[in-house]
């Protein structure tokens, strides 16, 4: 209801604030579209507090939901998304200012869309269609080049003309299909199987210059992600959207920013190649230089030794060393045997002045009877024995006449007494 007031009976701020909350409270949950400006999460609450605003006019309004809400959003909310959202809306008094508390927040329009190809992503991802371990390497000087575009677009100019002039010599098998449209994606399958199925094709490469978001819907179908995910031959992405990655870039074994980028993927640069070969066939001489002046400062160190300056070098040294050891053996054996021999005649000497001979020589004699026994007494013999006397060359063979014994002791000369 109107609120009657006058000049000279105004309503104080505070009742028109309350009247103004009164009136929004009665209001009840209404649905709201706009667009997210601003996503405010503070650590430690269980509250989210967003900013939505007007596609059209200037007004934002802010927006609090829950945090159980905001997380269970898939995919999740971000800053320009367009939304619905369930609200409740209230007007604080004190402050002077609305806000809308959320009940339930819908995806719409891009947003929706957007949501749609998160949750595929998520499945194929699931299922390991962009695993790493899949992706294939790109060959390094592919025998032909296999493009998927639209014909006669800017895209199939900047691969060819790129590529060629990377590579002069680069061959391209071009499949022609409609790059965007309903028949786009069944159109891309069957081209991309084609080249797979070529027997000189080693990579593929699909362009596309750009678009917008829903030009490139086909790019995400499904259909076309497991086809690329089935072909042997290495695929490379080259749809040119960067804020917005479509799936195929994901199952791709190369993902190129721009058809242009694509290009310089798939094909080496001849002038960086030649210059590689180059570089790499000044550093084999180096190396090999290097190499041989090492090598030939070994051989003449080793020429200038002396047994190789002269061969016979070392058998004079050897030739030396054995005359040296023979004439120090033969002094050797010559000091040897004359002391042996010096050993002999003392030994000698001393046993013939040990010997009965030798006493014999000296004028004794030894008297022997007719059996042989030495007669130290006259006792042993009788007169008319026959006795045999030993001398020094030889023997006297006599007969007693007459024995007669000593009266007194007689002492020979050198006898001593024992």
């Amino acid at each position: 209801m109107a609120m009657e007031t006058s000049p000279s009976s105004p309503a104080p701020v505070r009742q028109i604030a309350n009247a103004i909350a009164g009136w929004i409270d009665r209001l009840g949950a209404v649905w709201v579209e706009g667009q997210v400006a601003q996503v405010s999460r503070r650590p430690g609450l269980n509250t989210v507090f967003l900013t939505l605003r007007d596609t059209v006019a200037d007004i934002s309004v802010p927006v609090t939901c829950s945090r159980v809400l905001f997380d269970g959003l898939n995919p999740p909310l971000v800053e320009g998304a367009s939304v619905v959202v369930h609200a409740k809306p209230s007007y604080y008094a004190n402050r002077g200012t609305m806000s809308l508390f959320a009940r339930e927040i819908r995806m719409v329009g891009l947003g929706e869309l957007l949501a749609q190809l998160e949750r595929r992503r998520q499945l194929l991802a699931a299922e390991g269609l962009f695993a790493a371990e899949l992706k294939r390497p790109l060959p390094f000087l592919p025998g032909a080049v296999g493009l998927v575009t639209a014909p006669n677009s800017a895209a199939e100019r900047d691969v060819l003309e790129n590529a060629r002039r990377r590579w002069p010599a680069v061959r391209f098998e071009v499949a022609y299909a409609a790059m965007q449209g309903t028949r786009s994606a069944a159109e891309v399958i069957e081209a991309v199987e084609r080249l797979d199925r070529h027997p000189d094709v080693d990579v593929i490469v699909v362009a596309r210059g750009g678009g917008a978001v829903e030009d490139l819907l086909p790019f995400s179908d499904e259909a076309l992600i497991r086809a690329v995910a089935r072909v042997r031959t290495p695929v490379v992405s080259a749809i040119g959207h960067e804020p917005d990655s479509p799936l195929l870039d994901l199952v791709a074994d190369v993902r190129a920013s721009t058809p242009t980028d694509a290009a310089k993927l798939v094909v080496p640069d001849v002038v960086e190649e030649l210059r590689g070969v180059v570089w790499a066939r000044d550093r084999i001489r180096a190396t090999t230089r290097a190499m041989l002046e090492r090598e030939q400062s070994g051989l003449d160190a080793l020429r200038s030794r002396p047994v190789l300056a002269d061969p016979r070098h070392l058998l004079d040294v050897r030739r030396d060393e054995v005359l040296a050891l023979r004439g120090r053996a033969r002094r050797t054996l010559s000091h040897a045997l004359d002391r042996a021999a010096d050993d002999v005649g003392h030994q000698r000497a001393r046993a013939r002045a040990l010997s009965p001979l030798a006493t014999l020589q000296r004028g004794y004699a030894v008297l022997q009877d007719a059996e042989g026994h030495v007669v130290t007494s006259v006792a042993q013999v009788a007169a008319g024995a026959a006795i045999s006397v030993r001398v020094a060359d030889g023997r006297v063979h006599a007969t007693t006449t007459e024995t007669e014994p000593l009266t007194e002791p007689h002492t020979e000369p050198g006898d001593t007494d024992g």
